[in-house]
């Protein structure tokens, strides 16, 4: 397990460079220039150099990528002050800290991610299973349908008509907002309830396919038959042998939807509103602000690199074989 955690991490390092140096290149195709979007429309060519040099592109670019990824390991120093690692610089367009903004905006995608992950994760399985208890029942025909349909669904389609429907004509619910959890737990809760409900009608509906046709295939296993022949009921073999075995392949297809729900958070923040790191990548790519979104989207491909970590590791905990192998 050491040596798989080890392996992992020197390739995660390698792909978090590649996505650096690709990210922070292709930046400066882009034909905005920062420095002249800062100085205005009465720009002089002095305060055009000043500017250039407090924002640091100055230098030529490959210059400028390894000073930024000296940074993020050992500081740096800018004219507006200090900036201690891990630094990914100053904003172009407010000179905010980016990993202080990051920070103040993470635990809004966080909760987003994960609350939302709960949600479609105990919906679906139950779901499922139920299901593949009552296969061929009208139960099972009813819920494989509604699956099937609400698969199709989009969050930019699907958000805006539960909105209308739920905020604005029924008025049962508040417009979505974030408040900290530990300042206000239930009005954390509340604020995110509907995101929640629209992120877990898309992916409900996969993991009810994917747990009712996992734990059909795992009820027809030699082992399974076997716990059945020694007279054991139905539940337990159910629960005991038949679930677990079913987690395989859906812990799998977890690991890749977290990471693509964390990673894909700007379309959830962006349709509700909510002031977490999608949202602000989103406004850094229009503002042409580099240093966030370089720091954005390397603290969301690390966490997503993360997730396919522990998942693997996992397996080792769930399934017995992967030990022995």
């Amino acid at each position: 397990m050491l040596r798989f955690l080890i392996r992992r991490s020197l390739g995660a390092v390698v792909i978090l460079l590649i996505i650096s140096a690709v990210t922070f290149f292709l930046f400066y195709a882009v034909p905005r220039d920062p420095a002249m979007l800062a100085c205005g429309k009465n720009c002089t060519p002095d305060a055009l150099a000043v500017i250039r040099k407090n924002m640091g592109i100055d230098e030529p670019v490959p210059v400028q990528y390894f000073h930024f990824m000296v940074g993020i390991v050992a500081g740096r120093q800018f004219n507006v002050g200090d900036c201690p690692a891990p630094c990914f610089g100053y904003s172009f367009a407010n000179q905010d800290p980016v990993w202080q903004t990051i920070l103040d905006r993470f635990p809004t995608t966080v909760s987003l991610t994960v609350g939302g992950a709960v949600v479609f994760l105990t919906i679906g399985l139950g779901a499922g299973m139920i299901a593949a208890w009552k296969k061929g029942t009208v139960i099972d025909k009813a819920f494989s349908s509604m699956s099937l349909v609400l698969s199709s669904m989009q969050i930019y389609f699907i958000g805006p008509l539960v909105l209308a429907l739920v905020v604005y004509n029924l008025e049962l619910l508040d417009q979505p907002k974030y408040v900290p959890l530990t300042q206000d737990p239930a009005g954390w809760f509340m604020g995110l309830l509907i995101p929640w409900m629209v992120v877990q009608i898309i992916f409900t509906a996969n993991y009810t396919r994917l747990s009712r046709s996992s734990m059909i295939e795992q009820l027809q296993e030699d082992h399974v038959r076997a716990a059945r022949a020694k007279g054991m009921s139905g539940k337990y073999v159910f629960f005991r042998y038949a679930w677990r075995g079913s987690l395989i392949p859906i812990v799998t297809i977890f690991g890749v939807d977290l990471g693509s729900l964390f990673g894909g958070a700007m379309i959830t923040e962006w349709t509700f509103s909510l002031p977490g790191l999608g949202t602000l990548a989103v406004n850094s790519v229009q503002n042409t602000d580099l240093p966030m979104v370089m720091g954005v989207m390397l603290f969301a491909a690390t966490f997503i690199i993360l997730f396919n970590i522990v998942v693997d590791a996992a397996y080792a905990f769930i399934d017995p074989r992967v030990r022995l192998s």
